[in-house]
């Protein structure tokens, strides 16, 4: 068994559930704030998509607006608490969604399975990005779309700033990470391509900057 693998295989042994983030979720004041850039991933969504780490199903209202007939959404949420909300707000939407627990590290998908992988404010909590990343490239067709809004490290004092609130803000959020060097992760594997990253005007310390941006699998690219 790989090292990733075997990551993945002791993470699944490890419940995840926050029930009391899982109620207050829903009414943090994000929805005007993100709603543009759940926009963005949302934008002319066709043929099979998953959305890794769907929480309560932010994403759902958006997606199902521009849904047409040929999309196929698959979603995953390992926590049971924001799981049940997002099949609720699935339901309230009329989105058809195939909602699974599971988690980034292990997608229960065969290789080459999507044309759009999205990711939305989830690579701060999984346990394990970097093989996260690869299984969201694992079941993404060569020349599918990878698209994704995430806050990161930030730069100078607000860094460091960052780095003393992690271990705190990190128990108290659903083991939401401030510190994660995620945009770099991203754009250094050999798999794809940059269509584009824009740093967003977004947010407040200890939770900026944002990014978003579009990166595509290689075609003949090979995963190990």
């Amino acid at each position: 068994m790989s090292d990733s693998s075997t990551r993945a295989a002791e993470q699944a042994d490890d419940e995840i559930s926050h029930p009391l983030f899982a109620k207050l979720y829903d009414v943090l004041p994000q929805s005007i704030l993100f709603e543009p850039h759940r926009e963005y991933l949302a934008r002319d969504l066709s043929g099979r998509v998953l959305e890794l780490g769907c929480g309560t199903g932010d994403m759902f209202p958006y997606v199902a607006e521009h849904a047409t007939s040929s999309l196929e959404y698959h979603a995953i949420e390992p926590d049971p608490h924001m799981r049940k909300r997002a099949r609720k707000r699935a339901g309230e939407t009329g989105l058809a969604v195939d909602l699974r627990g599971a988690r980034a590290e292990s997608l229960p998908y065969p290789d080459d399975s999507f044309d759009v992988v999205i990711a939305s404010l989830v690579f701060c909590t999984i346990q394990d990005p970097d093989v996260a990343l690869e299984e969201a490239l694992r079941v993404l067709e060569p020349g599918g779309e990878f698209r994704f809004l995430e806050h990161v490290h930030a730069d100078g004092w607000r860094g460091s700033g960052q780095e003393l609130l992690n271990p705190l803000w990190a128990h108290t959020a659903g083991g939401c990470q401030l510190t994660r060097e995620t945009i770099p992760r991203f754009v250094s594997h050999e798999a794809v391509t940059v269509e584009e990253i824009e740093r967003l005007d977004l947010g407040f310390f200890p939770v900026a900057p944002f990014v978003r941006g579009t990166l595509r699998r290689k075609r003949g690219s090979t995963l190990e």
